[in-house]
């Protein structure tokens, strides 16, 4: 009895993504930064799930809904945002449900980014990359997804409306570049364009072809002057120049200004 029991509560494996950031991601950001230990590399903190009611909140079945759809995409029941404040404009009244959200940690949340980025990400419709120009400057990723399909855990024929939600990643890295790489190293398929450093590592690489084509000018011009003396020495003749040039014939200048003083010279006499 004891022993069906202890195998039963056996823990969970962890996560795999977790071990990936362990064992990868975490020595590369690292050794790329220069940080000091591995305590100063950028994690993860938490993952946030957001879903709007608009104009359903007022239905209570399409809002327990998308309340049990979250939380089936999730793994955890979510909880109910509800307003602050009445807008007669809008048809809110204070306290009304206008949304529902998820703050997934630990593993919940290494789970949710690993089937995030291999499962539903890229079940999206002409998926060309994430954008990568949506962190906040502070190190955090937002990205909205339309349709809550992509998601397997979903069932086609079960919705009754097709529903957006809000994914945000919070982490603990100081630059947008710093959580970029996090990010990156983890699996996120960001779009080439617009990537954080993009600018400079473009200038760099312009400055090395640069530099690159001079050295091969250089080396080039190098290779023909050794050539032209190799060929002067196995040929000396060829490249000499004439005696004639130098001491028999004498420069023009120097043959009109006698003319002229020869002129000058019969003239007094």
């Amino acid at each position: 009895m004891e022993a069906t029991v202890a195998s039963t509560a056996q823990a969970a494996p962890p996560p795999r993504l977790r071990e990936r950031y362990e064992q990868e991601v975490l020595p590369a950001l690292t050794s790329k930064f220069g940080y000091s230990t591995p305590m100063e590399a950028p994690r993860l903190i938490k993952i946030t799930l957001n879903m709007g009611l608009g104009t359903e909140k007022q239905d209570k079945r399409s809002f327990e809904a998308a309340q049990s759809q979250l939380a089936t995409i999730a793994g955890q029941h979510p909880n109910v945002r509800r307003a602050r404040k009445s807008v007669a404009s809008f048809k809110l009244r204070e306290g009304m449900p206008v949304g529902v959200s998820v703050t997934l940690r630990r593993a919940r949340m290494w789970e949710f980014l690993d089937r995030l980025t291999s499962i539903a990400v890229p079940r999206i419709r002409d998926f060309r990359g994430l954008n990568p120009r949506s962190f906040d400057g502070r190190g955090n990723y937002s990205m909205g997804v339309k349709e809550q399909l992509i998601f397997p855990e979903i069932d086609y024929d079960s919705i009754d409306v097709v529903r957006g939600l809000d994914v945000t990643i919070t982490t603990s890295a100081k630059t947008d570049l710093e959580a970029f790489e996090l990010l990156l190293g983890l699996g996120m398929p960001f779009a080439q364009e617009g990537r954080p450093g993009q600018a400079e590592r473009e200038a760099e690489e312009a400055a090395a072809e640069e530099e690159q084509r001079k050295e091969e000018a250089r080396q080039k011009a190098e290779v023909e002057q050794a050539a032209l003396e190799q060929l002067k020495e196995e040929n000396p003749e060829a490249y000499a120049k004439p005696e004639g040039e130098d001491a028999g014939e004498a420069p023009e200048g120097a043959n009109e200004e006698a003319g002229e003083t020869a002129e000058e010279s019969s003239e007094n006499g």
